[in-house]
């Protein structure tokens, strides 16, 4: 699976068992689920719809999978983001990722995440009671992400 962006609905626990399958190299994994919330920012919402650019989001994707794949001593690394059209609590991203040790999945897991948040080109629309509105950026994920910045391998 490594990278994939679908708008088909995924079963993360599916996911979750494929990715050890039988490797028996695999001592820790560590995943991440994100899923549609009922509410942002004070505002309900009724649905979200998801776009992004195709190919460029595969590539940006990949470049973060390959980062975190070189600052760490993992086995894997997966990424399943969806796109389109979404319903309240269905599951939008999984993250996995697989080590021989615990601390290098948390990490790179962590790290990942970060990352896709600033760096992947998906475009959050919600629909509220009041309509619809473009998500902006948070800052508390720009700041997430660049603690990476200021790390080198030896620190992590």
């Amino acid at each position: 699976m490594s990278i994939r962006v679908q708008t088909a609905p995924f079963d993360p626990g599916h996911e979750l068992n494929a990715i050890h399958a039988g490797n028996m190299n695999v001592g820790a994994v560590v995943t991440f689920v994100g899923y549609v919330r009922d509410i942002n920012q004070e505002q309900s919402i009724q649905k979200l719809f998801l776009e992004h650019y195709p190919g460029m989001t595969e590539k940006a994707l990949n470049k973060i999978r390959e980062e975190a794949m070189q600052r760490w001593p993992l086995i894997d690394a997966h990424i399943l983001h969806r796109v389109g059209p979404l319903s309240l609590a269905e599951p939008i991203v999984f993250v996995a990722t697989s080590s021989m040790h615990r601390d290098a999945a948390f990490t790179a897991c962590e790290f990942i995440m970060d990352y896709l948040k600033t760096r992947a080109p998906f475009w959050k629309k919600e629909q509220t009671d009041s309509g619809s509105h473009w998500v902006e950026g948070r800052d508390s994920d720009t700041l997430a992400a660049s603690r990476w910045n200021s790390h080198n391998k030896e620190n992590q």
